[in-house]
């Protein structure tokens, strides 16, 4: 009786070591990569020539949008000085027309460097395309290789390529709804 329970501990550490033995080679069948797409993308000329097309316009247009700031500081610097001898619809018109150019100012701004701005439409005109063939290449390169993965090492897209076997968001999903 003595025997039985002291094979009890060594079954239970041979079963814990069979598992962690068939979840290593589980987990070293999988293909993993990474990739620099950053230093992919600067390969190309026609990625340089469109960064340096977009700097070239960003920098312009940051110096005219400094040019229409400094012209309302000096409508502000006149009004300052002015001001006293102004009369309250004068000094109320004043302060309305420099906050108008203001406003004008900031939604130039706004529509060439916000979010959905002139910039980002240009950027995506002239750069999208080569990262599609970038991504486009990588995409074969996996599949032909058998990779399940591949990283974007640069970090700026994180997983670039994954094998549809390993997504299990359905799986989540339905365990959500069921």
């Amino acid at each position: 009786m003595t025997y039985a329970i002291s094979l009890r501990p060594v079954k239970i550490i041979a079963l814990v070591f069979g598992f962690l033995f068939a979840f290593s080679t589980a987990a070293s069948a999988q293909r993993i990569a990474y990739v620099d797409v950053d230093r992919v993308l600067e390969s190309f000329k026609e990625y340089k020539d469109a960064q340096d097309e977009l700097d070239r316009l960003a920098a312009k247009w940051r110096q005219d949008i400094a040019q229409e700031y400094d012209v309302i500081k000096g409508l502000y610097n006149r009004y300052q000085a002015e001001q006293v001898l102004l009369s309250e619809d004068a000094r109320r018109t004043r302060e309305d027309e420099i906050m108008n150019r203001e406003k004008e100012v900031r939604d130039l701004q706004k529509a060439r460097f916000g979010p959905e701005g002139e910039l980002f439409r240009r950027r995506q005109e002239m750069v999208r395309p080569i990262q599609e063939r970038v991504y486009r290449a990588i995409e074969s390169y996996a599949t032909e290789r058998g990779y399940d993965f591949i990283f974007d090492k640069s970090g700026a897209a994180g997983i670039i390529f994954f094998s549809p076997a390993y997504d299990k968001t359905d799986d989540i999903l339905s365990r959500l709804k069921g």
